[in-house]
């Protein structure tokens, strides 16, 4: 294990003692005392600077949401990993929450095919672990700190099926898109079937005016691998003219360095 990995590792047991738990986890609880709302304001910027730096030389990324409760032999982990390798092929780099179960499976896809795999871990009460096809990873108290830097290094999102950290975050890349905050980069819904009730819950919104009806072309739904593939290329590649991107170089004396790929190991 290198000496970043025990750091983060020391550094996760350590805030997971009883008080400094309920300081990370009180700040929404109302005004606290100054003190108290200053470290939490140098926690947060803390995060951001640590996940910048650990994040910034990862190259050009898709972003892959998903529920962590799907093992293995599951359809939708069978087609998260078997997408994400093919992703992987496009040249992305694969970027995850990093947990089990859809982020394993596109993590997993993307290290098996010898591509580059990242994953930013939430550290929650009942402790999430890192899933092992991690390349690069970075531990977040926060869910919005967390969710910032998911958004921020990618170019596609792909959101499998999953619950209310799913549903929060799929909302939020929309919402982002939508007013033209980020932009309008490729969205993907995989799994027809499940997204259905949501989609014609969107459709209401439509017809109530809530949102605009050409807002529901901002995603593709999709059951195919290929079509999710295509629609990912066209709405990159072409469309943002990645491959022409001159990329950052670290720089030593800084201690920054770039990712390097494996050999790839499967077919």
């Amino acid at each position: 294990m290198s000496f970043w990995n025990r750091y983060q590792e020391y550094r996760r047991l350590l805030l997971m003692g009883e008080k400094r738990r309920k300081r990370i986890y009180s700040f929404l609880e109302g005004p606290g005392q100054r003190q108290n709302e200053l470290w939490f304001a140098i926690l947060v910027f803390w995060e951001f600077i640590t996940g910048i730096r650990k994040l910034h030389f990862i190259g050009p990324c898709v972003t892959v949401f998903g529920s962590a409760r799907f093992e293995e032999d599951h359809p939708y982990y069978i087609a998260a990993h078997q997408l994400s390798a093919g992703i992987s092929n496009l040249g992305f780099t694969i970027i995850t929450g990093g947990g089990p179960g859809i982020m394993e499976a596109a993590n997993r896809g993307a290290f098996e095919a010898g591509g580059l795999s990242v994953g930013c871990n939430i550290i929650l009460p009942k402790e999430q672990k890192e899933n092992p096809y991690l390349d690069q990873y970075v531990n977040f108290r926060y869910f919005f700190t967390r969710k910032v830097l998911l958004v921020k290094y990618s170019f596609a999102f792909v959101i499998f099926p999953g619950g209310f950290g799913t549903l929060d975050e799929l909302f939020e890349t929309l919402t982002l898109i939508q007013t033209k905050k980020i932009e309008g980069f490729p969205v993907v819904l995989f799994g027809k079937d499940y997204w259905k009730p949501m989609l014609d819950m969107m459709q209401k919104m439509a017809d109530q005016q809530t949102i605009l009806s050409e807002d529901l072309n901002l995603f593709l739904v999709t059951d195919s691998q290929e079509e999710a593939l295509e629609y990912i290329q066209k709405g990159t590649f072409t469309k943002f003219e990645i491959n022409r991107r001159k990329a950052i170089s670290p720089i030593s004396v800084f201690f920054e360095r770039r990712l390097k790929k494996r050999v790839k190991t499967i077919s």
